[in-house]
Parts: structure tokens; C-alpha cells; sequence
């Protein structure tokens, strides 16, 4: 999934599947998290919103089944050394 990179309140970055109609976002923190059910319309609006993270917490944070896809990584831990190891 493609995402967009943003700077709205906790928001970091944003993507949507169409077809699967999942909804990602990643939070300043690290997190990022999966929302499914979420229609093009919500999408559309998300992505155009000036008050994205207002948007968000609004219309989709409470709203949909939320699945926690990654969890931030521990300081000073690169989370890609995990699959591609230290160097």
C-alpha cells in the first residue's frame, strides 16, 4: 500500500486499499494501524482534509475496527535490522 506522508496533529502518514477497503495510518509514535471498512468517500476526505488528525479522530479513529499492524521500535533500534540484520 502506498502511503502519503503528512504532518497533522499525531498523523505521519496515510494509505488506502480500494479494493480491500483498508484505511493505514502511521502515528507519530511509530505505530501503524489498519482500519477496515473505510469507503473511498472517508478516504477522499482524509487525504484532502487541511485538519487531517480532526478528521480523523472524528470519522474513522472510533469508528471502524482497528488492527494494529506494527508497533514503534525500541530507541536506537533500526526495525529493518530485524530482516536485513546489523551491518
Amino acid at each position: 500500500m502506498e502511503m502519503k506522508k503528512i504532518n497533522s496533529g499525531k498523523l505521519r502518514a496515510i494509505g488506502y486499499d480500494a479494493r480491500l477497503r483498508i484505511l493505514q495510518v502511521q502515528l507519530d509514535n511509530g505505530d501503524t494501524l489498519q482500519y477496515s471498512g473505510v469507503g473511498d468517500d472517508l478516504w477522499r476526505r482524509l487525504s484532502s482534509s487541511g485538519a487531517a488528525w480532526s478528521f480523523y479522530r472524528d470519522n474513522i479513529d472510533e469508528e471502524f475496527t482497528v488492527k494494529k499492524v506494527s508497533a514503534s521500535a525500541a530507541a536506537g533500534k533500526n526495525p529493518l535490522d530485524d530482516l536485513f540484520g546489523q551491518k
